[in-house]
């Protein structure tokens, strides 16, 4: 406010002058202000901007890689020959990593690719459907007819038992480490029986059907013999099956006794002394020493990382579990 008390006009003129000066002093300052807050909001929302830009173009070439056919991936990248390396880990079933159709197309772009001097199949399964493990092991065999100047190993790391043993058989010959687990030639198909704690509860089960064995795995009905007796030969056809797949394929050096093909699983030690195998050697000594060709170059195809880790959570588990008419038939 102007202190005009000492009725002197030129002292008034001159607190009005102060006081407006003040005035748009104040008005600039505030006004430089928020021109420097929108300044700075602007500038930050262009860096969030190529930030997430950023982030979406990476994002997109992920996906990108991870749908590209593993032989893009790979053809051109050595300069040299190379050992091929294809990963056969886990369950082998249709719809999981070691399935036929992911195993076959690793091998077929092994096999394209000219600079290939030989191959290693890296097993680590506990097994899984005979007929994918069938399959893998008849495209093995007719590619290597195809290409008798490509050698295939098979290299065991922890596990390889029933349908992992099943394709290993296929190549050249077999490595293990001593403390691997090895065979376990056998056939089973598992399933629940639930008839006993139905008639606890008091419920009955009503399965209706056309054909006379139509409902023979039903896990609330009691299992008759006859029905018994028919899965029991099946199983019986299916590992006469494998076992001819393993005389086949290990020819002589297979020492067969009443164990071989009953269903037991031996340690690397112990599997050489019975001939399922042909050694205790990792896949980096078959590469520098038997192939010859140290550098290796993976053609495992591996399935979208987002259906991995949804597999991983569990959620292939959990449908199977709410399925109460599951049943499985493995060679294990």
């Amino acid at each position: 406010m102007i202190d005009d008390r000492s009725g002197d006009p030129w002292l008034r003129e001159q607190a009005v002058r102060r006081e407006r000066g003040s005035d748009r002093d104040w008005e600039r300052g505030a006004l430089e202000r928020v021109l420097f807050a929108t300044l700075r909001e602007q500038r930050s929302s262009r860096r969030w901007g190529i930030f997430f830009k950023c982030l979406l173009f990476l994002y997109l070439f992920a996906l990108l890689y991870i749908y590209l056919p593993s032989s893009w991936k790979t053809d051109g990248i050595q300069s040299g020959r190379h050992t091929a390396l294809i990963d056969i880990r886990g369950v082998i079933a249709d719809d999981a990593q070691a399935s036929a159709d992911n195993v076959i197309e690793s091998l077929r772009d092994a096999y394209k690719n000219d600079k290939t001097s030989g191959i290693i199949l890296r097993i680590n399964s506990p097994g899984g459907s005979p007929v994918q493990a069938g399959e893998i092991n008849d495209e093995i065999g007719r590619l290597r007819k195809l290409h008798p100047d490509i050698p295939v190993y098979a290299v065991v790391t922890d596990i390889c038992a029933s349908g992992g043993y099943y394709i290993a058989v296929a190549a050249d010959k077999i490595f293990a480490d001593k403390a691997s687990m090895v065979g376990s030639i056998g056939v089973l198909m598992n399933g629940f029986g639930f008839v006993g704690t139905m008639d606890k509860l008091g419920v009955e089960r009503r399965l209706l059907t056309a054909g006379k064995h139509k409902g023979i795995m039903d896990p609330f009905s009691p299992m008759k013999d006859e029905d018994r007796a028919l899965i029991g030969d099946m199983l019986e056809s299916i590992h006469q099956q494998f076992i001819d797949t393993v005389k086949q394929g290990r020819g002589d050096r297979l020492k067969v006794n009443d164990d071989t093909f009953s269903g037991l699983i031996w340690t690397g030690e112990q599997a050489v002394e019975n001939g399922l195998i042909d050694g205790l050697h990792s896949a980096d000594y078959v590469a520098r020493v038997l192939i010859k060709e140290e550098h290796i170059v993976d053609f495992t195809h591996r399935r979208p990382y987002l259906e991995r880790l949804t597999e991983r959570l569990g959620s292939r588990f959990l449908g199977e579990m709410l399925d109460s008419r599951t049943t499985g038939l493995a060679i294990e």
